[in-house]
């Protein structure tokens, strides 16, 4: 099994000059101006003859005979803008690099299939992994040297770009027959090491081992940082899959669900008090280059807010604890849900989707300034808030003379709890705060839609207004639920007397789907997020389209028994991973497409009692027992299913007529910590039937209402019941025993 890939740290931040104009040789021969992604268009007036990513660019390379330069980053990325001001944007750099390469440009956003291969191949040749990437390929698109971010001079350990061209220039011309060899040694050591990733799902699926997820808790424990919180070593990143199986593993008695729920609370409460988390308007950073969660790298992304949010809210639903309490998470979860809204939502809030990220850096005056959006001097906090609380305020936030980012500039950072008293004084300075930053230049926005990320973002809202009760939220996810169906989905109509077959296409601009279809991830974030908005409306379109993405990704992505990342959209993307079409079963920022897949299917399955449904989740989480005792870390998500297949999980169906009665039993079911619990809600509560069709959900068939008319609920696992209750408080005593229950006996 290929190790996990962890994003090895760049350099500290620097300021550096803005892009500049295009230089007057460059002529039409950069082909990215007519490109929708923000981070190509970011490339479109460099000299460097760049080309999108596609068979016309290698079929360029193959007959000029000359070797691929392949650079990947996106668009909020701050080291990516850097190397293109020292190194793209210089002309002298640009004609040797056009001479002697044809360079492509890659958004790895857009394309993550090549993003991923590439990435493994960096990190099989050069030991570290991160953005931008670079990476150097024959004219079939395999690789044959990679690094990430190379300076305009050379430094300790890390030769120049310049040096880096000349020396692979001068082994494509010197030693071509080694150079070409080394890279079909790479692409079969690339397939060889997706041997112990394989999924096969029509294998015999193994039941869950609760020890094992104990073992992954204890061994999750011996990582944490006990002082900074969180994981690990600097950089930090935000543990989102891994937060989530700590909370349902606390939620079922056993001899480590305690421990699990003090992991979450610790590092929630650190990130949630940190500069990680923006204090004034609520978003999460990307990550932390700090172990204290104290110097955030700034872009702000649309998965990891997603993720975080949801997770902030299922502490929520937990209760909270002594070090970081519900009604504190709550404030957290609801903040970064809104900024979400507000910040990310493309047109109305009824017409679009969510955007991907904000930038790291704010141009000021032509300059790249990371952060600078977001920084403050005590001296700027006492001419916004006056002699008294701008001083008091810089105390609170740890701002001090010598600045943590810049000379003079420091994020908002608290790193502890707030008194009454500190409550007070951040309640009254904290809009005229947000007020001042917002007459400063601003990050700029990419502005695609990614599906599987607006799928993650769908769960959260929905979750997170239930949970919350704040309905503003809820219909923010049924209008990206409805974006993704309308611009995102085909349903693959007959046209012309041919059949059609159904596409979720990956990225959206400017409302119009554009480029590859959905990976994995995409169609299993999507159909999770789908299944999640049903449980809270109850509305069965968005059931009935969530079982579609379902079938449409085990058609593309399980073929011939064997599950994959992508269903092949690049020859040269097959060529370099070894003609193996690949399956990374760790979690990265969000969770792996397989783990993801395991987990929308298992939900799927509760709904509607399919047994391949079933199976397919189990043959996946196969995967477990290696990488929980080992790597417990990247493999948050499974973990997370694990947890909610031991649980059952147990399926909910809600019958009887809609009112107050109803609605008090449905949302205490929504409250429930139970892991992964499946509610099912009647659209018309007339014993099961929708009009002349059979009722499209299984688990609410012949439910009905009580004897007397009133709601009631059927608590199932396996589709089998106990008997119906019809008060929240009987529900809370068959929800408490069948949790219980099931961790003290060890049932599968």
């Amino acid at each position: 099994m290929p190790r996990p890939m962890v994003m090895a740290a760049q350099q500290p931040a620097e300021q550096h000059p803005a892009s500049g104009p295009a230089s007057t040789e460059q002529g039409s021969f950069n082909a990215l101006g007519s490109e929708p992604s923000a981070y190509l268009r970011q490339h479109a007036h460099n000299p460097v003859h760049w080309q999108p990513f596609g068979d016309d660019a290698f079929a360029l390379a193959a007959a000029r005979d000359v070797p691929v330069f392949l650079s990947i980053g996106y668009a909020a990325c701050h080291w990516c803008h850097v190397m293109a001001h020292e190194s793209f944007e210089d002309q002298d750099t640009a004609d040797y690099l056009n001479a002697h390469f044809v360079a492509i440009k890659v958004d790895r956003e857009e394309r993550p299939d090549v993003d991923s291969v590439y990435m493994a191949a960096t990190q099989a040749i050069s030991g570290e992994g991160g953005w931008p990437m670079s990476v150097f390929l024959t004219p079939e698109g395999l690789a044959f040297h990679a690094g990430t971010y190379f300076p305009p001079t050379p430094l300790p350990g890390r030769p120049s770009f310049r040096q880096v061209l000349e020396a692979v220039r001068e082994a494509w011309l010197e030693r071509r027959d080694a150079v070409e060899q080394n890279a079909r040694n790479l692409a079969a050591g690339m397939a060889d090491a997706q041997a112990g990733a394989v999924v096969v799902l029509d294998g015999m699926p193994q039941a869950v081992d609760p020890a094992l997820l104990s073992t992954a808790v204890r061994g999750l424990a011996r990582t944490e940082d006990p002082d900074g919180g969180g994981f690990g070593r600097a950089p930090k990143f935000p543990p989102s899959a891994v937060l989530e199986f700590l909370i349902r593993h606390a939620a079922v008695p056993s001899a480590t669900s305690d421990a699990a729920r003090d992991l979450a609370g610790r590092t929630l409460a650190a990130m949630a008090r940190s500069a990680l988390r923006d204090q004034l308007d609520g978003g999460f950073a990307r990550y932390s280059v700090t172990a204290d969660w104290s110097v955030p790298h700034f872009e702000k992304m649309l998965y990891d807010n997603a993720q975080l949010v949801r997770v902030y809210a299922h502490w929520v639903r937990l209760g909270g604890d002594a070090v970081f309490p519900a009604e504190e998470a709550a404030a957290v979860a609801s903040e970064a849900a809104a900024w979400m809204i507000d910040a990310l939502g493309i047109g109305t809030a009824a017409a679009g989707g969510l955007a991907s990220s904000l930038d790291a850096d704010t141009v000021v005056d032509g300059v790249h300034h990371e952060g600078a959006a977001y920084l403050w001097s005590p001296a700027q906090l006492r001419e916004a808030l006056g002699p008294e609380d701008g001083p008091a305020v810089a105390r609170l936030m740890n701002v001090r003379e010598r600045g943590t980012v810049s000379a003079h500039g420091s994020p908002l950072h608290p790193g502890r709890s707030f008194s009454a008293a500190d409550a007070l004084l951040w309640e009254r300075s904290r809009p005229v705060l947000l007020a001042e930053r917002g007459s400063r230049n601003q990050p700029a926005r990419d502005d695609k839609v990614v599906a599987g990320w607006n799928g993650l973002a769908v769960a959260a809202l929905a979750e997170t207004g239930a949970i919350l009760g704040e309905p503003r939220l809820v219909e923010a996810a049924e209008n990206i639920a409805g974006y993704l169906e309308r611009v995102h989905w085909d349903a693959g109509e007959p046209r012309d007397g041919e059949p059609g077959r159904a596409r979720l296409t990956r990225v959206s601009h400017d409302g119009t789907a554009r480029g590859i279809g959905g990976l994995l991830e995409d169609y299993a974030f999507c159909a999770d997020g789908l299944l999640a908005l049903y449980a809270v409306t109850g509305r069965v379109r968005w059931y009935t389209f969530a079982q579609e993405l379902l079938a449409e990704a085990a058609d593309r992505f399980a073929a011939g028994g064997r599950l994959t990342d992508s269903a092949g959209e690049s020859g040269q993307v097959l060529r370099a991973s070894g003609e193996q079409p690949s399956l990374d079963p760790f979690d990265n920022a969000a969770p792996s497409g397989a783990a993801a897949f395991a987990g929308a299917l298992l939900t799927s399955s509760a709904y509607s009692g399919s047994h391949d449904q079933r199976a397919m989740a189990g043959n996946i989480l196969n995967l477990l027992p290696p990488i929980a005792s080992r790597a417990p870390r990247v493999a948050g998500w499974l973990l997370a299913t694990g947890q909610a297949a031991l649980a059952g999980p147990l399926e909910a169906a809600v019958a009887g007529p809609d009112g107050p009665a109803r609605r008090e039993l449905h949302l205490a079911l929504l409250r429930s910590p139970s892991p992964g619990m499946v509610v099912a809600v009647q659209e018309n509560p007339d014993g099961g039937r929708q009009g002349p069709e059979q009722e499209p959900v299984a688990l609410l068939e012949h439910r009905g209402a009580a004897s007397d008319g009133s709601p009631q609920v059927y608590l199932c696992r396996g589709m089998v019941c106990q008997r119906p209750v019809t008060s929240p408080a009987e529900l809370g005593e068959q929800l408490a025993a069948m949790t219980g229950s099931r961790a003290d006996t060890g049932e599968r």
